[in-house]
């Protein structure tokens, strides 16, 4: 298990829900935080929360369906002069429920594959140049195991496709101190879950957040945050390096 006292993990979506959660997780590992939110000031609740940790936190915001307003959030990092070595990709959009599937309108897959694919993929491309610098990066993109549902269509295929092209290109740093890894923290009572989702944000923690801390070089793993609940954090990396590599 890595220590990441006094790095910097960058977590979208953190105003609330699971990245609140994880952000609150992460400061108490000593790590400092770039909090992600629509407009920054849903963070200042869990800004307050995270430096009572004792570690720096700023906030920074962006509508992740626009690409201009992801790369400018981007370039506002790099120009605070942050060295972004972890990324929890945890901010979702599920756009409807069509219970009538056959008129999944072509809106439906536009924007959740913006939001939910394209956007955290934009920012792994952004800052994953100057992890290899450093020669030390990790990064968890949120998937979802949502299967056979075509009423979520847009959303599902979406998750589908962040999966993919994580694994992809986890490939390129297999070995190395550079790890993509996913995480699917369950059907959770948050915003996006609804209020009759089986398990409490809480039970997605310390699933979500264990890529962030293995030690093992394997890339391109999903980790299922249901599967650690109950567990301390390190006994939840010592699970997660157990899990067979991909390649």
């Amino acid at each position: 298990m890595i220590n990441v006292k006094g790095k910097w993990t960058l977590i979208t979506g953190a105003s609330r829900g699971i990245g609140r959660l994880a952000a609150i997780e992460m400061a108490r590992q000593g790590c400092n935080l770039v909090l992600h939110s629509r407009r920054k000031e849903h963070l200042n609740e869990v800004l307050e929360e995270v430096r009572q940790q004792g570690v720096e936190a700023y906030g920074v915001e962006a509508e992740l369906a626009d690409m201009e307003q992801v790369e400018r959030m981007c370039t506002q990092i790099d120009e605070a002069g942050t060295p972004v070595d972890i990324i929890l990709n945890n901010a979702g959009l599920q756009i409807a429920y069509r219970n009538d599937f056959l008129a999944t309108p072509y809106s439906d897959y536009d924007i959740s594959f913006r939001v939910n694919t394209t956007a955290p993929m934009m920012i792994c491309y952004h800052f994953l140049p100057a992890m290899v610098r450093r020669s030390f990066g990790r990064i968890v993109n949120t998937t979802s195991g949502i299967d056979l549902d075509p009423q979520q269509a847009g959303y599902s295929a979406a998750k589908a496709a962040l999966s993919k092209v994580t694994r992809d290109l986890g490939m390129k740093y297999e070995g190395s101190d550079i790890i993509l890894s996913l995480t699917d923290p369950g059907w959770c009572r948050t915003d996006l879950g609804g209020p009759h989702a089986p398990n409490s944000p809480e039970s997605a923690l310390p699933g979500v957040i264990v890529g962030a801390f293995i030690n093992d070089g394997h890339n391109g793993r999903t980790f299922a945050a249901q599967d650690y609940c109950g567990l301390t954090l390190e006994q939840a990396v010592i699970r997660a390096q157990s899990q067979p590599a991909v390649y």
